[in-house]
């Protein structure tokens, strides 16, 4: 099954593909170009996430998504770390199509507060941390809350990763697989 492109105009996010860019935590460009796909089971999910978003007058934006299987091994390359990063040999949901990371938005495209940034490897990026403000800690609630209603597991280490339930179900997927042209 063909992965479906998540793209502005039709999904209502806001894309800011991190390992297309140098600001992500290997400092350089793991993708050759920022593109974001997901399997189509997800795809709905996350349009099910936006509608809920838009309710609390937030909107999503999204950073990483279909993550091709050589570049899962990239960042395992680059930080072989089993808490934030699955093993390659074992496979990503994101490899495989179904996994997201996200955070809010409000309207005028300002992220909210979320304690840490995006792939802060950290025990400050658990759910459930204590060390943050509370208004991040609410913040994380309310995406918990859009995201687990929207069909959504999360991963309690990241508080930017979901995953639909069961993600191993899924194949693995290189870029030739999937067609992205991504690496």
């Amino acid at each position: 099954m063909p992965l479906v492109e998540i793209v502005p105009s039709a999904f209502d996010v806001d894309l800011e593909i991190a390992y297309a860019t140098a600001n992500n935590f290997t400092g350089k460009p793991v993708y050759q170009r920022a593109a974001c796909y997901l399997h189509p089971e997800a795809a709905e999910c996350l349009k099910q996430a936006v509608a809920y978003a838009a309710e609390l007058d937030y909107r999503l934006r999204v950073f990483d998504a279909y993550r091709p299987t050589e570049a899962q091994w990239k960042l395992w390359e680059h930080t072989p770390d089993d808490d934030f990063l699955a093993n390659p040999e074992r496979g990503s949901p994101h490899s495989r199509g179904v996994a997201v990371d996200l955070t809010l938005i409000d309207l005028d495209g300002n992220a909210l507060d979320m304690g840490t940034d995006f792939d802060a490897f950290t025990p400050l990026s658990h759910h459930g941390a204590a060390d943050i403000s509370q208004e991040a800690k609410h913040n994380r609630l309310v995406l918990l809350g859009i995201m687990t209603s929207a069909g959504w597991d999360f991963y309690r280490n990241e508080w930017w990763h979901y995953q639909l339930f069961d993600s191993r179900q899924y194949p693995l997927l290189s870029d030739a697989d999937a067609g992205t042209l991504m690496m």
